[in-house]
């Protein structure tokens, strides 16, 4: 075995991470159901995703921890994914 420490999350706060990400699941699934939210619908849903991925990706795959190189991949790739998200709505005259 190896004498570097390795740092990450206590099983605590892997759970209180669960949880909100269970909570944001349940508001996206809210703002589905509420015809209140209609005219901002998209844009709402788009921002919790993100947020929901920038936590699993940075949490729960480590890249919190990770090197610099690893957090540019994935910061690319989901702008990247924004994008082209976007791009196709706008085709598709969903905004």
């Amino acid at each position: 075995m190896s004498d570097i420490a390795h740092e990450g999350l206590q099983p605590k706060q892997y759970w209180l991470i669960a949880l909100v990400l269970a909570i944001i699941t349940a508001a996206e699934v809210a703002i589905l159901e509420i015809q209140a939210f209609e005219p901002v619908k998209v844009p709402l849903l788009i921002g919790l995703s993100t947020v929901k991925f920038a936590a699993v990706v940075g949490l729960f795959m480590h890249l919190k921890f990770g090197a610099t190189v690893q957090k540019a991949v994935f910061m690319i790739g989901l702008a990247g994914a924004v994008i082209l998200f976007s791009v196709v709505l706008l085709v598709m005259g969903a905004f």
